[in-house]
């Protein structure tokens, strides 16, 4: 199996560097063949703007999703985009790891989604009709793949608790798994979250190689988030929707789990 990983942490030295280093070894020593875009490594350009499509028209201004999707047709992008493209078409799997900054990813990774989901690329495909809104939510070009985060949080488990003060860690990551991965097609499956990081001794690192070890050699196997697929008959269409007998009752990010 092809595995990314997006890996979005400044200090190789820490908790998140470790957790990087034991997934891309345990994947290798199973076969997997894997790639690691190190974004802090790499100094990730995070900001979508007109030098991503050099050959654009200068004299107009620039249309984030015209631009790109005129530029990604022509292949005409700046190149890490083309890359990082690249790498998304090769990998069966790609694994998002991140430290949980402010309630979401750090801002170099979301411009990495910025910058790589081009449109006609992630977003902006299939037809728009009365019973078709877009290739998207379970379709998509990412149709196939699988993609799972890794997130390590400063606060307790019982913080992201359903009654947590920080709001369920489903809810916090809603955004990014539904919104991110599930847009463009991925199979989510459930997030791997270490808490409390600041108190990771060697004993919870042991406990930490077991758990992740399990989900890394379960990849092909766990049975992803069971989101609602958009255009398989519980979204009104052009509304989108649930409709009235699909989660009765429901509002919310939950309504849109089956």
């Amino acid at each position: 199996m092809n595995v990314l990983i997006v890996y979005a942490h400044p200090q190789p030295r820490s908790l998140n560097g470790a957790l990087r280093d034991f997934a891309v070894q345990h994947l290798e020593a199973a076969g997997h063949t894997v790639q690691v875009s190190d974004l802090y490594a790499m100094q990730w350009k995070t900001t979508l703007d007109e030098h991503d499509a050099p050959q654009r028209d200068a004299s107009l201004p620039f249309d984030t999703s015209l631009d790109s999707k005129r530029a990604y047709a022509e292949g005409t992008q700046s190149d890490d985009i083309a890359r990082e493209q690249d790498k998304l078409r090769w990998a069966d799997t790609v694994i998002f790891q991140f430290p949980l900054w402010w309630f979401s990813m750090p801002a170099i990774m979301k411009g990495w989604i910025d910058r790589v989901y081009a449109c006609g690329f992630a977003y902006g495909v299939g037809e728009h009709s009365d019973t078709h809104w877009g290739t998207r939510y379970g379709e998509g070009s990412m149709s196939g793949k699988r993609a799972m985060l890794i997130v390590t949080a400063g606060g307790w488990v019982s913080h992201y608790s359903p009654r947590g003060i920080n709001g369920p860690i489903d809810d916090v990551l809603f955004p990014i798994q539904h919104g991110m991965l599930f847009y463009p097609g991925f199979d989510v499956l459930p997030p791997y979250v270490v808490y409390r990081t600041g108190k990771v001794n060697a004993v919870r690192w042991s406990e930490i190689e077991h758990e992740l070890g399990a989900r890394l050699d379960s990849l092909t196997t766990t049975a992803p988030i069971p989101y609602r697929r958009q255009n398989f008959g519980a979204y009104e269409i052009p509304a989108l929707t649930l409709k009235e007998d699909i989660a009765a009752g429901q509002t919310g990010y939950a309504a849109h789990i089956a």
